[in-house]
């Protein structure tokens, strides 16, 4: 097996079950809408089903159409991945550690999908009760790390053409 695939599966795994085992212990020691105060005035955990995409996004869209969305698009997003994978440099070990976070929240927030028809979520930020990020869980922590680097490696290869061109 080709050394990034390895790199990939082990690392996308990994998310993928610390992912699991998150949910399965809110799911199993909270009530829907329960909290547990962790760091007074700043983050809780607390038991929110997302019924919608990152952020609640698509959440109040009609059922039928949410539904089939959610169980289409994550398949081709990681296709996508894996396309895109394919193309890496093996010793590109940036791009292939942020794919596979992307890869793993995917596959990780899928596992809801399928099993529950909405994604548990359960890291709760907020300034004192005032201000409130909306909750989220580690696939998505991992699929935002993912992007993130991503974004900062084309940010700084695009840096780089411009200066070449100067």
């Amino acid at each position: 097996m080709n050394k990034k695939y390895l790199i990939a599966s082990t690392l996308a795994g990994a998310i993928i079950a610390l992912d699991q085992l998150t949910k399965i212990l809110v799911l199993s020691r909270f009530r829907l809408g329960e909290s547990y105060t962790i760091i007074e005035n700043f983050f809780n955990l607390t038991f929110v089903k997302n019924f919608g995409a990152a952020f609640g996004f698509l959440s109040q869209s009609h059922p039928q159409f949410r539904e089939i969305f959610f169980l289409v698009m994550p398949p081709a997003a990681m296709v996508v991945i894996f396309i895109l994978l394919k193309g890496v440099r093996k010793d590109d070990r940036t791009q292939i550690l942020a794919l596979s976070s992307i890869l793993g929240g995917a596959i990780g927030n899928y596992i809801d999908r399928l099993r529950f028809r909405y994604v548990v979520d359960f890291l709760d930020f907020h300034w004192f009760n005032q201000y409130s990020w909306p909750a989220f869980n580690v696939a998505d922590s991992a699929i935002v790390m993912g992007v993130g680097v991503l974004m900062y490696q084309m940010f700084l290869e695009g840096r780089q053409k411009n200066t070449v061109k100067n």
